[in-house]
């Protein structure tokens, strides 16, 4: 079992059907989930799933809300990104994440692999996304 970082193929598709929306005003609501080492991950992923999904203290399934930063043009590169997210005096361990859009039938957008466990106990477990900028931002069409 493994996770890969990508983009869900299905989500290339479903932006060409405007089926995710990332404004900050009047956009869909998208969320973060944390995952095991158990869960298996990649661009064939097509929804969020409970399935090795986290479990601890802080930890509620299906992760947390995140607050969008509306996209963007810079030069020829459309972006969009994520303010920081943190599960406060949290005592959890995970190996990725995904993003999905919980407002549109909880579908996937990206899988992150954070590369080894990472682990809180009795602390902050934050996720700390890129710059927002055209070379950086957690999802970005060049």
């Amino acid at each position: 079992m493994a996770i890969t970082q990508a983009v869900a193929t299905s989500f290339k598709q479903e932006l060409m059907q405007a089926l995710h929306n990332f404004n900050t005003a009047g956009g869909n609501a998208f969320k973060i989930a944390l995952y095991t080492s158990t869960a298996t991950m990649d661009t064939s992923t097509t929804v969020y799933s409970t399935t090795n999904e986290v479990v601890g203290t802080g930890y509620t399934a299906g992760g947390n809300t995140l607050t969008n930063i509306s996209p963007v043009i810079s030069g020829t590169t459309a972006y969009t990104d994520f303010n920081d997210t943190t599960w406060t005096t949290s005592t959890i361990t995970a190996r990725g994440a995904l993003i999905y859009n919980s407002t549109n039938g909880n579908r996937a957008t990206v899988i992150l692999d954070f590369g080894s466990d990472k682990a809180s106990s009795a602390g902050d477990f934050t996720i700390i996304f890129p710059a927002p900028a055209a070379a950086t931002a957690i999802i970005r069409i060049a």
